[in-house]
């Protein structure tokens, strides 16, 4: 169902003109997934989060029980302790993956499965694949929808404002606030990094569509529009 809906985007994308990144349909969704298990991989396998802390996690860290998802260490920007996370009080001082974008994607996977990240007997083999491809090949130009200093959208909140009551009202309501199990959109907006991974990959363990067939500037401007919504 998710790959049939994905190709229909991409199909869509083509006739309006969009620019659809050159991928295979089949590794879109593999990204789409890594980009969710990179968020919270044990809620998007319906596993129970682990009760001990990472490993690699520091003493000093305030956010133990959170210590196993990705983006606690990485950031939401992919940058670690150079990036945004860095200067709150999620820093833990662990540098990010921005780095490995490019890389080969089976040695990315070796290096998510190894003793220091001991994600083994957690992820399976195509979890570990799926991230991989997320980090390799997956992660977005940050700095061409979101001002790195100001943290403020790059895109155009009145496009934002159409793709939003046509893509996500209907889950989120046009107010952002429908949806229950979750935050209200506009709660998100001081965090444009982590709206822009949600929009494009969608949320951990729910059908929430992605975005990341479709051209980028789209989430960009639904992004833009979500300053204005509600908290």
């Amino acid at each position: 169902m998710m790959m049939r809906g994905l190709k229909l985007i991409a199909a869509l994308a083509v006739l309006v003109g969009l620019s659809v990144p050159a991928f295979a349909a089949e590794d879109i969704s593999a990204m789409a997934r890594g980009g969710k298990l990179y968020d919270n991989w044990f809620k998007e396998i319906k596993q129970n989060r682990p009760e001990d802390t990472h490993p690699a996690y520091p003493a000093s860290g305030k956010y133990p029980k959170q210590s196993w998802r990705c983006k606690e260490c990485h950031g939401w920007d992919f940058k670690g302790k150079d990036g945004v996370a860095g200067k709150t009080d999620h820093a833990t001082g662990i540098k990010g993956v921005a780095g490995m974008a490019g890389k080969d994607v089976k040695a990315i996977a070796a290096v998510i499965m190894d003793a220091k990240h001991a994600y083994a007997g957690k992820l399976q083999p195509q979890d570990a694949n799926d991230m991989a491809l997320f980090i390799s090949k997956g992660l977005p130009d940050l700095g061409k929808y979101i001002d790195p200093a100001s943290g403020k959208p790059k895109g155009n909140a009145a496009k934002g404002e159409i793709y939003f009551n046509t893509l996500c009202a209907g889950c989120h309501g046009t107010d952002g606030k429908k949806v229950s199990t979750g935050a209200a959109v506009g709660a998100l907006k001081g965090d444009p990094w982590q709206l822009l991974h949600k929009s494009l990959n969608g949320q951990s363990g729910e059908a929430m569509p992605a975005l990341r067939s479709l051209d980028p500037s789209i989430a960009a401007d639904i992004l833009a529009h979500a300053q204005s919504l509600p908290e």
